[in-house]
């Protein structure tokens, strides 16, 4: 490294030196170093004390469900929104269908109820909303920036008031004692029940696990050098031959399908499942924890979950002003640090890292822009 070269990294921030650092990794230096922290994930509902517990005011274990779930479902928004740059302001629907099909097929209130095998009901409900994603995109899908927006959005309202009128979704009443995973203790007492979250949370934090692994193989392959192109200039791309609407439907059934399995793990969880749980309100958090965290980028989302869902019930003074700290939060974000508290990297190609580093001597360079952005205006001609 030359004079002028170290002289310019002792400059450099120190978030931005650990960033290169990181970034100068081999794959599998970052994941050996990675195992430590996956552990201490795992160990975090043990450590129920001061400053990490939430009680009295929330129960630990569940709120860190809770956000682990939360977690999951920006991963899934994030492929439509960060990955693709398609703003879905209707992502709630897909989590509401996920959840009712597993309340339709588990609960003995339904008409469908049969005694299914939880991990058959799993894959059942993700092809479900997989193919409302493409029930959704098909038709939509050649919008553009806010006119895509209403049309999710008036998307996941249409879900939300199928369910409220619908006589066999029971509306306000729901589905009760929902259906969850197998699996019993030594004295035959159940291992995922209602009242203890710390199951819940190992399962959905495993899930999330295979989750970043599998978009992230996406990314890193042909499919997500399209999402790319897409995001960052759709006429572009399709000049240049991507297959453009095809690889939209493919980040919205993926996206859909990950809000699915979400929606899934809920209803277990809460082993209720009524209309009331899934508003414009709840989609527009789901964004948010995309928006603040860094949209594009996967660890950035989790931390974004983490802010929206952690935060309050970790300081309950905080919470019935939620909203308006989230509002004031994002407006400041949008003022000094657009790309998000974690922006996405610039490129993503397969090898594009070790390319990069030996072509210019340095990692590439993190956006300062949120991915999220109007890549044009109206229907795509």
């Amino acid at each position: 490294m030359s004079a002028t070269q170290t002289s310019s990294t002792a400059r450099e921030p120190f978030g931005t030196r650990i960033r290169t650092w990181w970034n100068g990794l081999s794959r599998f230096q970052q994941w050996g170093l990675l195992i430590p922290l996956v552990a201490v994930v795992y160990l975090l509902p043990l450590l129920n004390f001061f400053p990490l517990s939430t009680e009295p005011g929330t129960n630990y274990e569940i709120a860190l469900f809770n956000a682990a779930r939360m977690a999951l479902l920006a991963i899934g928004l994030n492929v439509v929104v960060g990955q693709a740059g398609l703003l879905d302001l209707g992502y709630v629907g897909f989590f509401a269908i996920g959840a009712y099909v597993a309340a339709v097929l588990t609960s003995p209130d339904s008409v469908l109820y049969g005694d299914y095998p939880w991990l058959a009901v799993v894959p059942i409900a993700m092809a479900v909303t997989m193919i409302s994603g493409v029930i959704l995109g098909t038709p939509t899908l050649r919008l553009r920036g806010d006119y895509l927006a209403i049309v999710t959005l008036g998307f996941g309202e249409i879900v939300r008031l199928l369910a409220d009128n619908i006589p066999q979704l029971r509306g306000n009443q729901g589905f009760q004692s929902v259906g969850g995973p197998p699996g019993t203790y030594a004295d035959g007492s159940p291992i995922f029940v209602q009242t203890d979250g710390a199951p819940w949370y190992w399962l959905t934090v495993t899930a999330i696990i295979v989750v970043l692994i599998l978009v992230g193989n996406l990314e890193r392959s042909r499919v997500g050098r399209a999402w790319v192109a897409i995001r960052e200039d759709e006429d572009a791309a399709e000049i240049m031959g991507v297959a453009t609407f095809r690889f939209k439907i493919w980040s919205f059934v993926i996206g859909a399908a990950i809000g699915g399995l979400s929606g899934v793990l809920y209803a277990g969880q809460a082993a209720f499942v009524n209309n009331q749980r899934f508003d414009v309100i709840t989609s527009v958090l789901f964004l948010a924890a995309v928006v603040l965290g860094g949209s594009g980028n996967k660890v950035g989302v989790i931390l974004g979950a983490l802010v929206i869902s952690y935060i309050p019930d970790r300081f309950q003074v905080i919470s019935e002003y939620r909203y308006l700290i989230f509002g004031l939060a994002l407006i400041v974000l949008m003022i000094f640090r657009p790309q998000g508290l974690l922006g996405a990297r610039q490129r993503l190609l397969a090898y594009g890292r070790q390319a990069y580093r030996k072509l210019l001597g340095r990692s590439e360079p993190v956006a300062t822009e949120s991915p999220m952005q109007d890549s044009g205006k109206g229907v795509n001609a």
